[in-house]
Order: C-alpha cells, then structure tokens, then sequence
C-alpha cells in the first residue's frame, strides 16, 4: 500500500509516495523530471516491483509539482527542495540511494555526496540539450563521487549511450529507448520487456551495492 508524506521544505511543501519493503536493505528515492512527475513509466516499474526485493522506494514529488506549477524552477531550487526531503528519506536509518530521472538525475548528482546518499541512480540522464551536445553536463556526472549508475535509452536525444564519456559509473542500455523509454512500435521487443531490463538491471546494481 502507498503512503503519502507532505515534507515542508525551504522551497515549498513536497511529496513522498512510500512504497515500502517488508524487510527493506535499502532506501531508493526517485526524484522526477523538469516535464513531468512521479507518474513515469520507469518510476511506476520501479516502485511497483523493488519493494518484494527488499528496496523501499520513495517517488518524490518536488514542491513546483505538489503547488500545481507546469515549469520547473532553477537547478538551484530544485536542490533546496531535494535538501529539506532528506532527513524524511533517511529517517527509516537505512542506507538511501539518491536517484531521479532526467533533471531529478541531475538533482541526485549535484547533492547526493553532501546529503550522505549510498550511491546515485540516474535514470535518462540529460547529458546535453538536444542537437546541443556542445553544451555537456557530464562534469555533473562525473562529479558525484559515489557509485552511479546511468539507465539510458539508446535513442535519447539528450544523449545515447555512445555519447557518454569513460568515467566510474555503470550504463545499463535500454535499446530504442527515447528518452521516456517509450519504444517505437517497430522495435524488436516490447514496452514490457524494455521495463524488465530497466528493473533487473537497477535491482541487480542495488544488490551488489556494498
């Protein structure tokens, strides 16, 4: 059963749907993206199938969200708001790996060392703008000082898994991806089977977590 949590923060109140494990190892908090919310597909995957593997997860609803706002703020109040919802995400006393999709991935990069965060999930990580790959944010990646790993669309316009640079992360591929991780109905396998990969592939990275 899901259970809601409003959290005040310095940028307004947040959310937390809790998705809790019976015999929860671990914490998974998943911030969502500057176009949309919790409702994502990879994140209803997640926080449908990690909990029977023992991960709470926790899908974080940033305050510009939870007031009803269609624009998401600057990267600098996204980070307030990821800031005050820390002490509700690790209050379970569990080791809390700091995750999100797109702008939440980078959200979870910039802050995840200074909150104490296990390791970083970064799901569509937008390495660049589209057609702009000038203009790389992979110094965020690159700069989280803790076990990340990267989940990509192979056709992400905000970057393949081709683009990324060397660096000490994990990249698991979801083939034909977009950057939702909608598939082209002429793909050679199926919505279903690319949200398997995505879960085995974060559930099996989690495990290995020291």
């Amino acid at each position: 059963m899901t259970q809601y949590e409003t959290v005040p923060t310095d940028a307004g109140d947040a959310r937390i749907a809790w998705h809790e494990a019976p015999a929860a190892r671990a914490v998974l908090a998943l911030g969502h993206g500057a176009g949309g919310g919790i409702e994502a597909r990879d994140l209803r995957a997640l926080a449908a199938a990690l909990p029977a593997r023992g991960v709470t997860t926790a899908l974080v609803e940033q305050p510009w969200r939870v007031a009803g706002k269609k624009v998401a703020p600057a990267p600098k109040t996204l980070d307030t708001g990821w800031r005050g919802l820390w002490p509700a995400l690790a209050r379970p006393g569990l080791p809390v790996v700091a995750g999100g999709r797109s702008a939440g991935a980078r959200v979870a990069c910039r802050t995840g060392r200074e909150l104490g965060a296990h390791a970083v999930l970064a799901l569509s990580f937008p390495l660049h703008p589209p057609g702009r790959p000038e203009r790389s944010r992979a110094g965020e990646l690159l700069g989280s000082g803790l076990p990340t790993l990267v989940v990509q669309g192979g056709n992400d316009p905000f970057g393949r898994p081709a683009e990324f640079p060397d660096g000490p992360y994990r990249l698991v591929e979801i083939p034909y991806g977009d950057h939702g991780f909608a598939l082209p109905k002429r793909a050679p396998l199926g919505q279903e089977e690319a949200l398997e990969i995505l879960v085995a592939g974060v559930a099996d990275w989690i495990g290995s977590l020291g």
